[in-house]
């Protein structure tokens, strides 16, 4: 009898302390931001009013040179996601699906699910609302159904502001506005609104939980209240010093901006007047302000609820966004700007206003989240987990991160950026620039062609082809 006691005590110790750890397991606020720049204030941007982005990175660890693997937004979000690098026959543009890509690879939510997580997707995460089945505990959420309804919310007040140009053929409407209003008017508004009552749902629920919230802003249309616009004077916003294609540069750098165009106030072609360019940045950064109140307040809540000191928070854009360098607007190429992204990471217990110059990728992020989180990392996955970095910031990491577009395959290492296209089929590029980023941060002109640098373009080179032997070495079971 005293046997039997003791094995049921044993039992139940054994399920107390089962149950114990799975409530310390620490919860993941995920937080995307649509066509974010690093162009706040804890990367130095002394003119971006961004106090709430800000905070979070001095409570945590800000990764200097985080890079995207494609700057679109939906090939980006469906790597990050899976934790597979993109190539030449898979997440190629805005519209793919990870679910067409890489069918049957366990995404990052859906590790975390399988895992006893309860994992929710509010606003924007995958690309389509629908990719990613399996990844979430509850049916996604967006304010109009599907974030490609936004557009739904642009007021008539912009009507009053610009005058559509003639025998336009936008589809989109106009490219910015200003309104009066609540924060609310908006879908970021609403996101915020929604991801507050999902956390004090979470918190009544007492599971650990994987919470994504896709903010929209500062993606096209630049519509912000008016109160984010009046942050900043307009007769300070200024045109970047280098709109012209780099020297020497091949024209396939280069592109028409297309995504821009589709508004009814901006032109089918050709040159843009420059007022309307100083109101177009001065849109996007109304937007970055408007997003970063709206993030604000998903993290007061976290901490009002008592959350915070259990709760992984990572922010991240999935790409870069041109703002005129080099005559160029939207994303879509192979250039610093648009690959370069800002990444934050807020952990418990792992120090705080950190910040590290080394080398990682956005397939880092799905191996570091499982690590600090105590997951079994997927066979399938890529990248490399950044947690020792949080630890040692100077640790000796990557040599080098690779980024893509379309025909165009990038490398950058901690003191250049080679690219090189390649024509369908082919092995072996026609085409390349080379930058210094000690010398030409701007990427103003391409030295790929100088004798000097024909070594170090045949290095660059090698250690690029291999990396697009490797990566297509994925094997997933159907």
């Amino acid at each position: 009898m005293m046997k039997k006691i003791a094995y049921f005590f044993c039992f139940i110790v054994s399920v107390i302390f089962a149950q114990a750890q799975e409530d310390d397991r620490p919860n993941i606020l995920f937080i995307a931001v649509d066509d974010l720049r690093p162009e706040l204030g804890c990367y130095g941007a002394t003119h971006i009013k961004s106090p709430n982005i800000d905070k979070l990175a001095s409570e945590g660890f800000v990764f200097n040179r985080s890079y995207c693997n494609i700057p679109v937004c939906g090939a980006s979000r469906a790597s990050l996601l899976s934790g597979i690098r993109p190539n030449r026959q898979r997440f190629l543009n805005f519209s793919c699906w990870q679910d067409e890509d890489v069918p049957g690879v366990v995404s990052l939510p859906m590790c975390f699910k399988n895992n006893g997580y309860h994992t929710i997707s509010l606003g924007k995460i995958y690309h389509h609302i629908e990719d990613g089945k399996g990844s979430w505990s509850e049916t996604p959420w967006h304010p109009t159904g599907d974030w490609e309804g936004w557009q739904a919310y642009v007021t008539e007040e912009a009507q009053k502001q610009i005058e559509p140009r003639k025998n336009g053929v936008g589809i989109n409407g106009v490219s910015f506005e200003s309104p009066e209003g609540p924060d609310h008017i908006y879908p970021d508004g609403m996101i915020a609104q929604e991801t507050i009552r999902k956390l004090n749902d979470l918190k009544a629920a007492n599971q650990p939980f994987f919470l994504a919230v896709g903010f929209l802003k500062p993606h096209l249309p630049f519509n912000a209240p008016k109160k984010y616009w009046d942050m900043y004077e307009h007769e300070n916003i200024q045109l970047p010093d280098n709109m012209y294609k780099p020297k020497d540069a091949p024209n396939e750098c280069m592109h028409s901006f297309g995504e821009l165009r589709n508004y009814t106030d901006v032109p089918d072609k050709g040159p843009m007047d420059k007022e309307f360019m100083r109101k177009l940045i001065h849109g996007y950064y109304a937007c970055v302000s408007y997003t970063d109140a709206q993030i604000g307040k998903v993290l007061d809540e976290l901490e009002r609820l008592e959350l915070a000191e259990n709760t992984i928070v990572i922010l991240w854009g999935d790409h870069g966004w041109h703002l005129g360098e080099h005559n160029l607007w939207c994303k879509h190429c192979n250039f610093e700007k648009v690959l370069h992204t800002p990444l934050i990471l807020r952990a418990p217990g792992k120090g705080k206003a950190k910040q590290t110059d080394a080398l990682v990728e956005y397939v880092d992020i799905y191996p570091t989240l499982c690590e600090l989180s105590g997951l079994e990392k997927p066979f399938h996955l890529q990248g490399r987990s950044m947690v020792p970095l949080l630890s040692d910031p100077d640790l000796p990491w990557k040599e080098e991160v690779y980024c893509r577009w379309i025909t165009g395959e990038t490398i950058v290492t901690k003191t250049h950026a080679f690219t090189e296209w390649f024509r369908d089929g082919e092995e072996k590029g026609y085409t390349r620039m080379l930058y210094n980023h000690e010398t030409d941060p701007e990427e103003n002109i391409n030295i790929a062609e100088l004798v000097e640098n024909k070594d170090l373009v045949k290095k660059l080179q090698d250690k690029l082809y291999l990396h697009m032997r490797e990566r297509n070495t994925l094997k997933i079971p159907k």
